[in-house]
């Protein structure tokens, strides 16, 4: 039944955004109207309603679910639950295919965002619609098209590294389509370009209702992801991460902290003060709502759900009395009607089986849930790791702290900078567990592979009754996992496409 429901969705998701057998045609962008490219594009309303258009990247599947198990699964925070099913098994396990139908999704989901901002960016320079020079409109349009190109192309290089930058869309032939791939610095620096821009062009707020603020591109969400660019690229600077990370904390959109976590989560206070950009979700109608939440937790329809959280999480939270915090990123549901390999493999009624939690209303397929893409938490422990890498300890211990007295616990003391290093770490794993980030996070300070190959995780059969010996799980991490491979679809149409390092 998940199979045929699954099915149906991702069809009608290729459908509706067209993607083609390859993704190198960067012209085929159908967003929520019917504008194209050519004389579609007249007026500013044209415009206006093609930005609304661009955002509608963030109801695909890389952005309803993917970008969390590509960010926990990886990782040590959650196991593939979902019976295994390849290909997600591949990314519990660190052998993601060349061939694998996630990867060709998620490359053509940010490509054809990219595609639409490129179009959208283009065409500003060729209307002359005295429209567009009221209330800043086309700023603000400029502001937010390049803020998404770049929000996209952050995706594909963390994922991929260098990949092909593809700026202008505004043709079909091959020569000019069938890019190779740049640098990753380079992508990082057009990165960049495009978030200057964007803090040049944007607005603090559209107006004073958060239900426009939260859900659009604004200065605060540029900072935002500047900040993490600084930190995430390999020559990062940490001096920069602070000076934006306190751009969005001074910023006049008056960004604070919920007075409390639970409430961030629990469905009833999406666009609060701590969110600075969510996907909007209305719910109720498949075409807009979040049916990625089924995927993850509502044990009650009878399959295993996936992203299942991992003893080395659960313990993390226990080691620090972190019940807040585990409790609203957590649930444990007695008996579920499926055995689980690293819980309860013999369905022990007395075994209580976690589930990702973070969203927390699946609704049958049609969740409202809104996924927070960047919130102030996160911002606040960038600036604590920024300020203990440059020397600022005390600084540092300030910014944690904040963050921890809003979960209840004790405040931290460190001994050395690699003890803070290390503390600022797991406090970015208790705070933000399922949003996506903890790959990253492992990635950036050089302990991926040390992290996963030093695990002791292990998994279980049952045979009549009796579980097994436990069997250690031996994840093999090298560097070369830090990379997808370049899917080998794109790689066949596009000969220009080198493979990462690792993959045939």
């Amino acid at each position: 039944m998940k199979k045929i429901y699954h099915s149906i969705r991702i069809l009608s998701l290729l459908l509706i955004i067209t993607l083609s057998f390859s993704c190198k045609d960067f012209l085929d962008v159908r967003p929520t109207t019917t504008l194209n490219t050519g004389n579609a594009f007249n007026s500013a309303q044209d415009l206006n309603n093609a930005i609304s258009g661009a955002y509608r990247t963030f109801y695909t599947e890389y952005y309803q679910w993917d970008y969390i198990l590509l960010g926990d699964v990886r990782s040590d925070n959650a196991y593939c639950g979902g019976t295994n099913d390849a290909p997600i098994y591949d990314y519990d396990q660190l052998t993601i295919k060349t061939g694998s139908d996630r990867m060709i999704r998620n490359w053509c989901d940010l490509y054809q965002g990219i595609g639409r901002c490129n179009i959208i960016i283009g065409k500003l320079n060729e209307i002359t619609d005295p429209e567009l020079n009221k209330n800043d409109l086309r700023k603000k349009i400029l502001g937010q098209a390049s803020f998404l190109r770049a929000y996209h192309y952050f995706n594909l290089v963390k994922n991929y590294g260098g990949v092909p930058l593809e700026l202008n869309s505004n043709s079909a032939d091959p020569t000019k389509t069938n890019l190779p791939r740049s640098t990753e610095k380079e992508v990082y620096d057009q990165i960049v370009k495009d978030l200057e821009v964007a803090i040049s062009n944007l607005p603090d707020k559209f107006s004073d209702d958060n239900k426009e603020n939260k859900v659009r591109a604004t200065k605060g969400a540029a900072n935002a992801l500047m900040a993490k660019v600084w930190a995430q690229r390999a020559d990062r600077d940490y001096t920069k991460v602070i000076s934006y990370c306190n751009a969005v904390i001074n910023s006049p959109a008056g960004y604070k902290l919920q007075a409390s976590y639970a409430e961030l989560f629990d469905g009833d206070h999406y666009m609060n003060d701590e969110s600075i950009l969510e996907i909007s979700f209305m719910g109720g109608d498949w075409d807009v709502s979040n049916w990625g939440v089924q995927l993850f937790v509502a044990p009650e329809d009878g399959w295993q759900k996936y992203c299942v959280p991992s003893k080395d999480l659960v313990n993390a939270y226990n080691s620090e009395n972190d019940v807040i915090r585990q409790d609203a990123n957590i649930v444990f549901w007695d008996n579920p009607d499926w055995a689980d390999e690293n819980w309860d493999p013999c369905m022990d009624p007395d075994i209580k089986v976690p589930f990702n939690y973070k969203e927390k209303h699946p609704d049958g397929w049609n969740s409202g849930d809104h996924p927070v893409l960047l919130r102030l938490a996160d911002i606040i422990l960038l600036k604590a790791e920024a300020q203990n890498e440059t020397g600022d300890m005390s600084g540092a211990l300030t910014s944690l702290n904040i963050i921890r007295e809003r979960a209840g616990i004790s405040d931290q003391t460190a001994s050395s900078k690699e003890d803070l290093r290390a503390k600022v770490l797991k406090e970015r794993r208790l705070e933000l567990a399922f949003e996506g980030h903890r790959f990253d996070d492992l990635v950036r300070l050089g302990i991926f592979v040390s992290t996963m190959n030093g695990l002791n995780d292990y998994k279980f059969t049952c045979g009549d009754g009796v579980q097994s010996d436990p069997i250690k799980i031996n994840y093999n991490a090298t560097n070369d996992n830090i990379l997808c491979p370049i899917p080998q679809r794109e790689r066949d149409t596009n000969p220009n496409l080198t493979q990462n390092p690792g993959y045939n």
